[in-house]
């Protein structure tokens, strides 16, 4: 291990920096030159990963510190820095970011025909906006970066998606604004307070705990939207199903976990008494989501909103690991996050696949899928099973350690969130059947099966489905120390309030 490489680094700023300056370059280029224009934005996403991967050969994973910082003054007057760093929590998802942007790419070279250099410049500069929120280690440049992906993300829905996309576009904008609004608000309050955007230094501040409890709320309008959570979720299935497949792949994968990576980095650590305080809410609505979002997906007739209410289920999932405070709930909550990016993902690009050949999404013009397309076939099948919890996929480790944390924090939530795995299963299974196993829909008789580039946009997820479903301790083992480091400075939290009380108490 070099350590002096992963206390000070530019890894990340290249990270973050290098899609952006492919996407500039790319301006410069014919919006007729369509094959370098794609070719392009692959070897910049290709070259970007490869760029990264002292994140994963290179990091400690004994310590809870940041590693790979970077740090350069950048409005003094205010006190804002540029400071950029990973721990073992933002770490995986700086990786799983590039290596989804490389997907959308690969998934779109055939199904994007219109305005192509501006699309996949939207998507390298996504790229380059979220690995931003993952390793931003300011405040103000985080809350940049986590804006940054509205405007991008804004326009992939709105001008390259299905019939609805400007009234999904649009929803997904006031949703996401007005959450955004609100953790402004926050991020000003706490600059006030305490004269620093250093989210370090913040994680170490003890707040009032009134304080800590308007700021607990305004976070979480951010933060809940983003999740989804119930009930703030309803813009989510719009989204997702106008959205183009690249787009889906984006909010399923990556997008959504940034609103439980902020309960993760600023609502647990800076607002820890207000965590603590609201826990049996945040449990309450992680439950009704899980059970909620399965339900709704049994009425779906239409591929995509059933995937996408899915998510509202399993994102369930993730916030009642977190908001378990032990350590096998939150492993399994943030494991999860990776799980379903790799999951939906992957079933995302499924659907867009077949979608590009069949031109309907309808569950009901299905039928027979198996016998048309058989790779096709057992490749979705697999992200079925992972994604119904199957033992030996990465679905299953994730789930099990969130119900286990969760009967020992709650019994009552481990036993009703034990109901949404059942619920997952009868959906996954009934579509599965539905659509590659009835009667041959004449509709889709004469389709092609999936072609060797798209098999190989598959591969490095279904890799994953089962690298974490067998050795899950490879991706439990960067977040171990910086999860005991969490539950500790809660814990200092609680015990400080009790002595709090006690010494309330008259004697």
């Amino acid at each position: 291990m070099n350590y002096a490489l992963a206390e000070q680094s530019h890894v990340l700023t290249v990270a973050i920096f290098l899609p952006v300056l492919a996407a500039i370059a790319m301006m410069f280029v014919g919006k007729e030159r369509h094959s370098e224009i794609k070719w392009g934005a692959l070897a910049a996403t290709i070259a970007n990963l490869a760029a990264m991967m002292p994140l994963f050969t290179a990091f400690d994973k004994t310590s809870a510190k940041m590693q790979f910082v970077s740090s350069l003054p950048w409005i003094r007057a205010w006190n804002i820095n540029y400071y950029v760093g990973v721990d073992g929590i933002s770490v995986l998802f700086v990786l799983l970011s590039a290596i989804v942007a490389i997907l959308c790419v690969l998934v779109s070279w055939t199904s994007v025909k219109d305005k192509v250099k501006e699309f996949y410049i939207a998507i390298l500069l996504i790229e380059g906006a979220m690995i931003g929120v993952f390793s931003s280690l300011d405040m103000f440049l985080f809350y940049m970066f986590w804006e940054a992906m509205l405007i991008p993300m804004y326009l992939l829905i709105g001008i390259w998606g299905g019939p609805n996309r400007l009234y999904a576009a649009v929803k997904f904008f006031l949703y996401t604004l007005v959450g955004s609004v609100l953790m402004l608000l926050g991020v000003i309050a706490i600059y006030q307070t305490t004269g620093t955007f250093d989210m370090v230094k913040l994680m170490s501040t003890q707040l009032p705990v009134g304080m800590q409890m308007m700021l607990f709320w305004a976070f979480f309008a951010a933060f809940a939207v983003k999740v989804p959570m119930f009930p703030v979720h309803t813009w989510l299935p719009d989204a997702h199903t106008e959205a183009p497949t690249a787009g889906s792949v984006i909010l399923a994968a990556i997008l959504i976990k940034m609103g439980a990576y902020g309960f993760l980095r600023f609502s647990l650590p800076m607002f820890p008494d207000a965590s603590l305080a609201m826990t049996p809410v945040m449990i309450a609505l992680s439950v009704i989501a899980i059970i909620y979002g399965g339900i709704i997906c049994l009425s779906q007739t239409d591929l995509k909103r059933l995937i996408a209410y899915s998510s509202v289920s399993h994102m369930g999932f993730v916030t009642l690991g977190i908001f378990s405070l032990n350590m096998q709930g939150m492993e399994g909550g943030v494991l999860q996050m990776i799980n379903h990016g790799v999951i939906t993902g992957g079933l995302f690009l499924c659907v867009g696949m077949v979608y590009e050949r069949s031109h309907t999404r309808q569950i009901a013009d299905y039928g027979g899928l198996a016998n048309v397309m058989p790779i096709f076939s057992a490749l979705f099948m697999v992200f079925t099973f992972a994604s119904v919890g199957l033992p030996g996929t990465n679905g299953f480790v994730g789930e099990f350690l969130i119900i286990l944390g969760a009967f020992t924090a709650n019994k009552t939530a481990g036993i009703l969130s034990a109901t949404g795995v059942i619920i997952g299963a009868v959906y996954m299974l009934w579509l599965y059947q539905k659509v590659f196993y009835t009667e041959i829909n004449k509709k889709i008789a004469g389709l092609n099966d999936i072609s060797s580039r798209e098999v190989i946009t598959l591969v490095p997820l279904l890799i994953l489905v089962f690298w974490i479903g067998f050795y899950p301790s490879a991706f439990t083992g960067f977040m171990d120390a910086s999860v005991v480091s969490l539950l500790g400075k809660l814990k200092a939290s609680n015990m400080n309030a009790l002595n709090t009380v006690i010494q309330a108490v008259p004697r």
